[in-house]
């Protein structure tokens, strides 16, 4: 399941962004899926949601846009300041 690595390199693209010490204040994440990247995205929002959901997250959702197309890209985070 592709979908996991996928999921932890969001998290891990987030982190980079806002920093460790913000995460838990991350409360959206935005992603571009299109119909021909070869990802499920079910699977894909049920990883995000598990690791969303959890230290150092806690309570960020994912929000995920299906496009045609083969993008994959995370278009956003959402902070709670």
């Amino acid at each position: 399941m592709h979908e996991m690595s996928i999921a932890v390199e969001v998290c891990r693209m987030a982190e980079a962004h806002v920093g460790r010490d913000r995460l838990a204040n991350v409360i959206e994440v935005g992603l571009d899926v299109g119909c021909d990247a070869g990802v499920e995205v079910d699977n894909l929002e049920f990883c995000l949601e598990a690791l969303l959901s959890n230290p150092p997250f806690g309570r960020a959702k994912p929000i995920v846009e299906q496009l045609p197309g083969d993008v994959l890209r995370m278009t956003y985070l959402e902070l709670d300041e």
